[in-house]
């Protein structure tokens, strides 16, 4: 059997090149070691975030990105909403950063607001409003729900766009033209896409080595169902969050903001702790996160770290049922100082990875540049690296 594409990796950045390659008309095969994706794309918070990319090439891939999610969930059947983004800001420093992205062309194209504390309130009424000093409403960001989103995308691709799927096929070999499963069985195409993540080390170690990635790993909360008709509203993210962002990196009353931090919440800093919430399509919340980097990871989670970000959601949310139901780690690679990396390993086959935390809000536009211009392109040599 002879494909036109095959990828490996059935996430959200296999799915993206799956799609877009079979809408070219193109003859796709996905093989996935597992059985579904487990990876980082359904370990998330469903977040569409326009929002945390810089302003320039990040931003507007970021911006057709969200207009991609829109189209993949009409013609899959999975809810998108559009729900937007509230940033809070519970101390001035955070209000003063907010207040300089909006002011500049930082906020190019979100057409963010900046909010009283009343108009906070009525847009989350779950706010708490002690020392709440303002807000940041941006109506771009997009939810989903990751598990049924990559589900119902899979089926969508496999039963409308005759996409073939190879669940449980680990890929052991990868050469131009063809690759080799455990199950000793060939299968040739014509290009070749690997798009496994973190995970991709075990096909060409030397190269993973040579791209200093970074793996990155984040502990995340679920609470049980909110009670019936009871709404977070937007996406949700605290003023510590602001510093994670390349997007607001430049704002002067950053270095204010960070030093605040780091003086008074130092745990912050030592388990990259920002605090962050979504409402799922079942009602549960779900918060997050942390960012542990390399060798500061273990295999075990670290309940001080849950503690943490539970203690930082009760400070500035008032939730009804605190209960939590499930706590997951995911892990995933990113390459600093840039949006993601393009390599093309051999002669028509590319390796598409380092998203970071970024897969939801930027893969389906990246896949979709990468296959127009690998088709259009007078050579194989295919370079996307905007830098932030």
């Amino acid at each position: 059997m002879k494909y036109d594409l095959i990828v490996i990796g059935s996430g959200i950045v296999g799915l993206g090149h799956a799609w877009a390659a079979a809408l070219q008309g193109l003859k796709v095969a996905v093989f996935e070691t597992n059985s579904r994706a487990e990876g980082a794309s359904i370990r998330n918070f469903g977040m569409i975030w326009p929002v945390g990319q810089p302003a320039g090439a990040a931003r507007e891939l970021a911006l057709r990105n969200r207009e991609l999610w829109l189209q993949l969930g009409k013609a899959a059947g999975f809810a998108v909403e559009e729900c937007g983004s509230l940033f809070l800001a519970h101390h001035p420093d955070e209000l003063a950063v907010l207040q300089e992205f909006i002011d500049t062309e930082a906020s190019h194209g979100l057409n963010a607001e900046l909010c009283l504390p009343h108009i906070v309130k009525q847009m989350m009424p779950a706010v708490n409003t002690n020392n709440l000093q303002g807000g940041m409403f941006s109506p771009g960001e997009l939810r989903v729900t990751p598990q049924t989103a990559i589900s119902m995308a899979t089926a969508y691709l496999a039963d409308t766009l005759n996409v073939e799927f190879y669940f449980n096929s680990t890929v052991v070999k990868v050469a131009s033209g063809e690759i080799l499963t455990s199950a000793n069985k060939v299968w040739h195409a014509s290009k070749i896409v690997i798009a496994s993540g973190a995970y991709y080390e075990s096909l060409f170690p030397a190269a993973y080595s040579q791209e200093c990635l970074h793996i990155c790993k984040l502990q995340m909360l679920l609470t049980a169902p909110q009670p019936i008709g009871w709404k977070l509203g937007p996406h949700m993210a605290s003023g510590p969050s602001l510093r994670h962002y390349p997007a607001f990196e430049n704002c002067p009353s950053m270095t204010e903001l960070r030093n605040r931090i780091s003086k008074n919440m130092p745990e912050f800093d030592r388990f990259g702790i920002h605090i962050m919430a979504s409402q799922n399509e079942n009602g549960e919340l779900i918060l997050g996160d942390s960012h542990e980097y390399n060798d500061d990871i273990e295999p075990f989670d670290k309940s001080e770290i849950n503690n943490l970000i539970i203690r930082e959601i009760q400070k500035i949310l008032n939730i009804p049922d605190f209960s939590i139901s499930r706590t997951w780690n995911g892990l995933y690679a990113k390459l600093p100082k840039n949006m993601f990396f393009v390599r093309e390993i051999r002669p028509d086959v590319l390796i598409v990875n380092g998203f970071g935390g970024n897969g939801m809000s930027l893969a389906l536009a990246a896949a979709e540049t990468i296959m127009q211009n690998w088709n259009s392109a007078t050579t194989c040599e295919i370079n996307y690296e905007p830098s932030f």
